[in-house]
């Protein structure tokens, strides 16, 4: 695993970059792609932990236009996903991960995964409001990302996912404007950082009250078709970000054909009238599931129920009827193990996997008891109003310890390499495990038929100029 390297200036960056690496009209080339991938770590720890501002937008900046010089480049997964909604693939389920701590380090043990068995399409995702209690904006997250897929030795389209870019229903209905504006300026700072899929998520503002299914997700459908608008007015040429919808509420009641057929025709009525945008490609359903699932009072968890049989007839009509990938299934990382063959078996487009793998983190051995119990003491005091009457202390520091990854990022950050490694290594068995449960080894001849990712160059900061004159 990897140790940290802190540059005091930017000469030093100068130096390790002599030989290897060079500018070229608004872009970078790599002569020594090897030695550039072994840089990867510092750059990445560089760009968030560097005291200097210049030195974390020049690494920043090297490991996106560096990255795309050896292959590693930001892609939507859109033209697979329309191309399962026509027929032309299927009999797999695409995992969405949700990394809230070590980033670089779980990222590049997912490529190394992914590597081992072939697979192609692995999202890589964070939602909005984990940027908040992780401390990763997307300029962050996405250079976390690309530096392991650089350190993994990957080569090919890297799929970095907006997950749950959420109307805050309260927000709404206090200052609409404010809360819509919220929302586009992040899809903004998303798209310039290489997230080139975005899942939107107004299904809060679902009006249960109204008499039809389609006037229930009537505001639904205008916000999601208000959004795909803005983001199809901010890609970049060349690029059609992928776009998720959702009809149900995590957590709530689960989802139906009417609920789907309702939200879908007022979609695409909208879009109709609207011209010739491209809609979405995928939508987020509920069958029962919650995030991160339900802690018991000795803090295990509830064994919850899929309706499976829901999910695959959501996801066939939503292929059939509205030429999408298929339905997306939320809050499934902490489901009983036997569970996930049938997602794929389903055909499930996609499903979103997160706790789980920060409770790996939390729960390994090698996590040092110091740290963990440094964090469950910052969580009893700065969380204390969450913690419900009827809680459990097991139960209350199952449920907020993922706000432990923010305040906490360095000191996870600096644990030593072969704490890392052991924490580490259980990822990868899991990953393994997951990536063939879900049916996507040998999978990786699929995103080359159907991804073509293209260099989305990134405008040079004036200290690269310096360094690599």
């Amino acid at each position: 695993m990897n140790s940290a390297t802190v540059y005091k200036n930017v000469g030093e960056i100068k130096s390790l970059l002599k030989g290897v690496t060079a500018l070229k009209d608004s872009g970078l080339t790599v002569s020594n792609q090897d030695k550039f991938r072994k840089l990867a770590y510092a750059l990445v720890y560089n760009s968030i932990f560097n005291s200097d501002k210049d030195i974390q937008e020049l690494c920043r900046w090297l490991v996106r236009m560096g990255g795309d010089a050896c292959g590693v480049k930001p892609a939507s997964i859109h033209d697979l996903y329309i191309a399962r909604g026509r027929g032309e693939c299927r009999g797999f389920t695409v995992p969405a991960i949700n990394i809230r701590g070590l980033t670089f380090d779980v990222s590049e043990t997912i490529f190394k995964s992914a590597l081992k068995s072939k697979v192609g399409p692995v999202i890589f995702e964070i939602a909005r409001s984990e940027m908040g209690y992780t401390f990763q904006r997307p300029a962050e997250y996405a250079t976390a990302v690309l530096g392991g897929a650089l350190a993994s030795g990957y080569s090919g389209p890297v799929f970095i996912q907006g997950d749950h870019y959420q109307v805050n229903a309260k927000k709404y209905k206090s200052s609409p404007d404010t809360e819509l504006d919220a929302i586009r300026s992040l899809i903004e700072e998303s798209i310039s950082a290489g997230f080139y899929n975005i899942d939107i998520d107004s299904s809060t503002v679902v009006d249960l009250s109204k008499p039809t299914k389609e006037a229930q997700q009537e505001i639904n459908a205008a916000l999601t078709h208000e959004f795909t608008a803005f983001i199809r007015g901010k890609e970049p040429k060349g690029v059609t970000v992928s776009i998720g919808g959702e009809i149900g509420e995590v957590g709530t009641e689960n989802s139906t054909v009417e609920d789907l057929t309702g939200f879908m025709d007022n979609y695409n009525g909208k879009l109709q009238k609207g011209g010739s945008v491209q809609g979405i490609s995928k939508i987020s359903v509920q069958t029962g599931t919650t995030h991160g699932g339900i802690p018991l009072p000795d803090g295990t968890i509830a064994k919850v129920k899929v309706d499976f049989d829901t999910l695959e007839k959501l996801s066939k009509l939503a292929r059939d009827k509205y030429g999408m990938a298929g339905a997306v299934q939320h809050g499934a990382s902490t489901l009983p193990e036997d569970a996930f063959h049938i997602f794929a078996d389903r055909e499930t487009a996609e499903v979103h996997l997160a706790t789980e793998f920060q409770n790996m983190i939390y729960d390994n051995s090698a996590f040092p008891e110091d740290l963990r119990r440094e964090i469950y003491a910052y969580l009893d005091k700065e969380c204390a109003a969450e913690k419900k009457a009827d809680q459990t202390q097991e139960q209350f520091v199952y449920k907020t310890r993922k706000k432990g990854f923010g305040p906490f990022k360095k000191q996870t950050w600096d644990l030593p390499s072969d704490i890392k490694r052991q924490i580490c290594a259980k990822l990868e068995a899991k990953f393994d495990f997951l990536f063939k449960q879900l049916s996507v080894p040998n999978t990786d001849g699929l995103t080359k038929k159907f991804i073509k990712p293209i260099s989305a160059p990134a405008p040079a900061p004036k200290s690269a100029i310096q360094v690599l004159e």
